[in-house]
This record gives C-alpha cells, structure tokens and sequence, in this order.
C-alpha cells in the first residue's frame, strides 16, 4: 500500500531533519558555544553512536508493539529534542537531547519499511523501500538547506531547531491520524534474529556498510565548515549548495531505485566507486567556480543513493530475518557515520578541513574492496543479477 510509504518517507524527512539539519549550522554552533568544529561535531557523531549501540536492542525489544504506535513514540522523542534544543541549553543538555531520539531511530526507519515492504509484491518491495528512504533526499533538498537558511535569516541556529520541530509535529499527526493500525505479526524468538550474526556473507556486508558510511560523512559532515572555509563561501550560498546537493540527491536515490532491482550488487558498487572518485575532484576542486557547482551536484547524486543501495545490498543477506537485518543496516551505517565524523573531526584538527577527502577516498575504496571480494568469492545477494563470474 503505497500510503504507508508515503507516510513513513514524511516521517524519514523529520527524522533525518533532526539528525543532519546540524550539518548547516555547526559553525554557528562552535561559535556560540566557544568550542571547536570539531567538537560541535559531536552533535552528529554522538546521535549516530546511540544509534549504532542501541539500535539492534531497541528493535528486538519494540518488534512486539503495533508499527503504527512504534513509529508515532519515536517520533515524538525527535519532537521533543527539537524543543529542548531551541531553549539553547548548556552544551552538554543540547548533546543529551540530541542523543535522546536517537534510541528509536533506527527503530522508526525499520519498522517504515517494514510496513511498506510487508504490503507489496516481491517485485516492488524494492520501490516501497526507495519511497521511505526518499525522505532522506527529499530532506536534502528541502528541510536541511531550508533550516540552514532560516538561522541564517534570523542570524540563529536555534531557529533551525525551531523548523525541525514543526517537521517532526507535523509527521507525527500524519501517522497518528492517517495511517491504520498494524499489529505486530508473529513474533521471532531472539534466537531466530540472532542467527544471521553466523553467516560470514552477512557480517562482511555489514563491514562494508560501516565503510561505506564512514567515507560518506568524513567529508559531510563538515559540509558548511569546509565550503566556508575552503571555498569561501557565506551562509547564504551554502544553504543553496545543500539545496543543490539535496536535488541531486533525490535524482539519485529516483535512479538508484529504479536500478536496484536489475543489479542489487551492480548499482551498490557503481554508486559506490563514483562516491570514492568524486572525493578527488573534491580536495581538488579549490576557490568557488563552476566547477565547485559540478562537483557538488556529482556528490549529492552518488551520495544519497548510498543509503538505500547500502541497506538493501545488507538485508539481501538476510532475508530471514529482515526487520532485524534492517536495524543492523542503520546501526552499522550510524556506526560508520559517527567513525567518519570523528575521523573527519581529528582530520581537521591536525591538518585541516580541506584534507577530509581524503579519508572520505580511503574509507571509500575499503568498502569497494569488500564488495568485489564478495563478488568474486561469489557471496552474492538473494536477488543477485549482475556481476555474473
């Protein structure tokens, strides 16, 4: 049923609102608070360890609740957090209640899915997917550059805070209001989860999507800082290089959808390697010009897709157990992407911003490398097309 998706993408917007929207602001945020980039990034780096951790547990222990009730608790810690958050509270509080909502997000984006997927035909549950992680690009192009734009309007990073919260209020009506009730199916027994932890194929391809996401954030995650200071930019154009980026996006996450259903392992890798190539371009790309434009527009295009590309290559692995497989996929992403904030962080703090891209590269050609290994051990995924020995 495609309104399930439909809703769970919205609620994937004020979800990944609240999770990246910092990424616009985290200058702001050293200044106000008298810290180093690095450290405000811990904004980021921090929700996506809770994330990591808690993920797998939090979802063993929510898979006996109604969907409907699961996703609509999750989203009203983020609603919550926005609030705090706006009060601009102590450092320590505005990392505390950033991490609080942090607990059930993988718990939402799982159970989405779940109840998009369980709905559809095999041959469509790959779209379904694509349409709940579309609130990924959509909040690219959207929600993220909008609530960077708005600080900068009012000259104040809370007011990001502010448009987050009225995101993720207005998803929580949507799914409280709209979507039906959905009980909970049978429940597995820990140990019918737990068993896809014994399979190697499973386990490399949970290495790969912690690489992958590393070398997506070690760049990323300091977006602002590194066109401000490396390009020159104001806050101003870079809220329309995140618009950029956030167009792209969705334009890749359209064709990474369309293709996942051809070639899981095919389109997972070519995504991949452009990923790996364009840091490159990046580190190289010097001064704003156009050709900063390009390789912006590069970037998001093969950035976003990853999400999708990287979680449905993981629970192909593991198609006996899904949702579980689905709460590692976002767990050993998240992992990946607190390991590429920090590594991002330490980057700069001992060279400087303008070298990230470099672990951004290294990071990248890590997780290519398992991809290939596994294509020639012949660990293919279940719906495996491509890449043919």
């Amino acid at each position: 049923m495609k309104k399930i998706a439909y809703i769970g993408c919205l609620g994937m917007i004020g979800v990944i609102t609240t999770e990246f929207g910092v990424i616009g602001i985290l200058p702001q945020i050293a200044r106000y608070y008298g810290v180093r980039i690095e450290t405000a990034g811990l904004l980021l780096s921090g929700f996506a360890m809770v994330i990591a951790l808690a993920g797998p547990f939090m979802m063993l222990l929510m898979s006996r609740f109604n969907r409907k009730t699961v996703m609509a608790v999750s989203l009203l810690l983020f609603l919550v957090s926005g609030i705090v958050s706006v009060l601009s509270p102590p450092f320590w509080l505005l990392l505390a209640a950033r991490m609080l909502p942090a607990f059930l997000q993988p718990v939402y984006i799982a159970t989405a899915i779940a109840a998009a997927t369980g709905t559809a035909n095999k041959k469509d549950q790959h779209k379904m997917m694509a349409i709940v992680l579309g609130g990924i690009g959509i909040a690219t192009i959207t929600t993220v550059p909008f609530s960077t734009y708005i600080a900068d309007i009012f000259n104040s990073w809370q007011a990001s805070f502010v448009v987050q919260g009225i995101i993720s209020l207005t998803a929580l009506c949507c799914i409280w209001f709209v979507l039906p009730a959905m009980p909970a199916k049978e429940k597995q027994s820990v140990g019918q989860h737990l068993i896809i932890l014994r399979q190697p194929a499973f386990l490399i391809s949970s290495v790969m999507v912690f690489l992958m996401n590393a070398a997506m954030f070690t760049t990323y995650a300091y977006f602002a800082d590194y066109l401000e200071k490396v390009t020159g930019m104001g806050p101003g154009l870079i809220s329309g290089m995140l618009l950029l980026f956030g167009v792209m996006g969705v334009a890749g996450n359209f064709v990474a959808g369309r293709l996942l259903s051809n070639s899981l392992m095919g389109t997972t890798a070519t995504f991949l390697a452009g990923l790996t190539v364009i840091a490159a371009g990046i580190y190289y790309a010097g001064p704003f010009s156009a050709m900063t434009l390009l390789l912006i527009a590069a970037w998001g295009f093969l950035h976003t897709p990853c999400f999708l590309t990287g979680q449905a290559y993981m629970i192909s692995y593991a198609p006996e157990a899904p949702e579980f497989a689905n709460s590692l996929s976002i767990s050993f992403g998240n992992l990946g992407i607190a390991a590429g904030s920090l590594s991002g962080g330490w980057i700069i703090r001992e060279y400087g911003v303008q070298y990230t891209p470099w672990g951004m590269g290294l990071f990248g050609v890590g997780a290519l490398g398992l991809v290939l290994f596994q294509w020639y051990k012949g660990e293919q995924p279940a719906e495996q097309m491509m890449f043919e020995k």
